[in-house]
């Protein structure tokens, strides 16, 4: 494996899995050159001996090596790794390779020689969904830890509270006075870090979606 340190203004970390050798040198040159990170290595079975870092990243793919193709390897790998898009790279694509690749969410599919700019922009593309779908996902466990720390009660108020019911009518409903509720109201869109109903609703939203 070899590695490129990354500069000051390394705008992002680059996986090549590649069993050639000097396209792996090629591309950590190229790589270096705009002051991205790269690492690369020469089989799937040597990437996944490494640590993945946690940043956004991008991954390079051949499609024929020794052993498990790349195609196979994507299809495995994406489904518990869906956050890192992948650049497919081929000497022997076809039309068929190709389509195969973008079903199972390859974000580009290139074959050798390929101009080093179509590269790059695939690479900057996959770098913005890497570091979008990290966000969302840090986002949705924030969401989810805020509700986790609602009482049980806090979470049978606030679902009251999403569909529109008055305090008045959330008292008589759970059998409690009306002072107790509007606290409990106060206490939930305090832990659930927002004084807007409208943003209530639309946490209780991703909530529902997210158990079903």
């Amino acid at each position: 494996m070899s590695r490129v340190q990354p500069s000051h203004d390394s705008e992002g970390t680059v996986v090549v899995v590649d069993d050639d050798p000097s396209v792996r040198k090629a591309l950590t040159n190229l790589f270096s050159s705009v002051g991205l990170t790269a690492h690369t290595f020469a089989s799937t079975r040597e990437f996944l001996a490494w640590p993945l870092p946690d940043a956004p990243l991008c991954m390079v793919l051949d499609v024929r090596m020794p052993g498990k193709n790349g195609l196979d390897f994507q299809q495995e790998f994406s489904r518990s790794h869906e956050e890192i898009p992948v650049v497919f790279i081929t000497a022997h694509g076809d039309i068929p390779m190709s389509v195969r690749a973008m079903k199972a969410g390859a974000i580009e599919f290139l074959t050798k020689p390929f101009k080093d700019q179509d590269l790059l922009d695939a690479i900057y593309t996959g770098l913005t969904k890497s570091r979008t779908r990290r966000e969302e996902t840090a986002a949705i466990a924030d969401l989810c830890a805020r509700y986790d720390s609602l009482s049980a009660r806090e979470r049978e108020v606030m679902d009251m509270v999403v569909k529109g019911q008055l305090s008045k009518q959330i008292a008589a409903k759970l059998r409690l006075s009306e002072i107790t509720v509007k606290v409990c109201r106060s206490q939930l869109m305090r832990k659930m870090h927002t004084t807007s109903l409208l943003e209530l609703g639309r946490m209780a939203e991703k909530l529902e979606r997210l158990r079903n």
